[in-house]
């Protein structure tokens, strides 16, 4: 008969000696599975607990509103260390900054509108676009005692613009609604652009296009005289993040901007729920009035995409501005290779962040 381990026979066990036995086995098997149940949490913690991908630098434009979706993921989703700095596309392609638009420092990615994408990438074809970030939703802002009733009332006025931006082209596809171009006005470039507004006042110019909160501003001037002219079918500007060939080509860079362009979605999704701490964001990093960010919030579409009629748009642009810079217009073919949509597929596939 077999025996247990102090050598008595079970059997000769007493009743209480067994039921203390039993209850000190159950307790050290219980203990035993709870720290192998701990054991086996931590280990898989450890494994689904995602690694910082490291530092990632962006550059990009900070006296806009389209920025708030990236300020906002460089604060709060971002899986490491991001940071903000003013600046943009030469960032990218090692090209002179814009004064008063740029600061010194290289980008692994960068904010620009779609206009300025097809400006550089003719000297540099490697800037991919990864994201759509913002949509703009311009509008122009007319004096009605200037004799401006209609679009083509436009005809022959002092216009305060920058021509070759994307509140330049959406003042030329509003002219073309009227049977207008460029030639049928004056453009008149107002720098720096808060005197947009005082010029609008003055009667220096008769109507102002640009992006917010500068376009608010004008429309307070104007007050009761007012006239506004939008239509989002004829023109949105695309507010992108770009990047370059190289730099997704790059292991290490790549699942950055993967990460970041994540980051971008989610925050643009709390922008959607909540815009309370984008609006401070952009408030502080602007050197804006709070209130000015909120009233003009509205004239923007925060999704954060990826449109499939992108490469469309970039087709009919590139028309307008090689016919500006007296160059050839590059093909469909040619264009398509500024689009990477595998950076968003890949970001979606990360799934969502906190």
């Amino acid at each position: 008969m077999p025996r247990c381990v102090g050598g008595r026979n079970p059997h000769e066990q007493k009743p209480v000696e067994r039921m203390i036995m039993q209850h000190e086995l159950r307790k050290f098997a219980m203990a035993a599975l709870v720290a192998a149940s701990g054991m086996m949490a931590a280990c898989a913690s450890h494994a689904e607990a995602p690694a910082s991908p490291g530092p990632i630098a962006i550059h990009g434009n900070t006296s806009t509103f389209e920025i708030a979706p990236v300020l906002l993921a460089a604060d709060r989703y971002y899986p490491g260390e991001a940071t903000v700095k003013m600046g943009g596309i030469p960032n990218l392609v090692g090209e002179a900054q814009i004064q008063g638009f740029g600061s010194e420092g290289v980008a692994d990615v960068a904010t620009h509108a779609e206009t300025q994408a097809l400006r550089y990438s003719v000297k540099n074809p490697n800037i991919r676009i990864v994201l759509n970030v913002t949509k703009g939703l311009y509008r122009v802002v007319a004096r009605r005692s200037a004799g401006i009733e209609k679009v083509a009332d436009l005809k022959g006025k002092r216009i305060a613009t920058i021509a070759q931006t994307s509140s330049g082209y959406f003042l030329f596809r509003t002219l073309q609604t009227a049977g207008l171009t460029f030639d049928d006005i004056t453009p008149v470039p107002v720098m720096p652009l808060e005197g947009m507004a005082k010029a609008l006042e003055s009667g220096e110019v008769d109507a102002v296009v640009i992006w917010e909160p500068y376009s608010e501003h004008s429309a307070r001037v104007l007050g009761e005289d007012i006239v506004e002219f939008s239509d989002d079918s004829v023109y949105s500007e695309h507010f992108n993040l770009n990047s370059t060939a190289e730099n997704l080509a790059d292991p290490a860079k790549r699942a950055k901007i993967v990460a970041f362009v994540r980051a971008v979605i989610d925050a643009a999704a709390e922008i959607r729920r909540d815009p309370a701490a984008a609006q401070a964001l952009v408030a502080e990093r602007g050197g804006f009035e709070l209130q000015d960010v909120k009233d003009a919030w509205k004239h923007h579409a925060y999704d954060a995409d990826y449109p499939a009629n992108l490469l469309d748009i970039l087709v009919v642009e590139e028309q307008w501005l090689a016919g500006r810079d007296n160059r050839p217009a590059r093909s469909r073919e040619e264009l398509a290779r500024l689009i990477d949509t595998s950076v968003y597929e890949e970001a979606l596939a990360l799934g969502k962040g906190k």
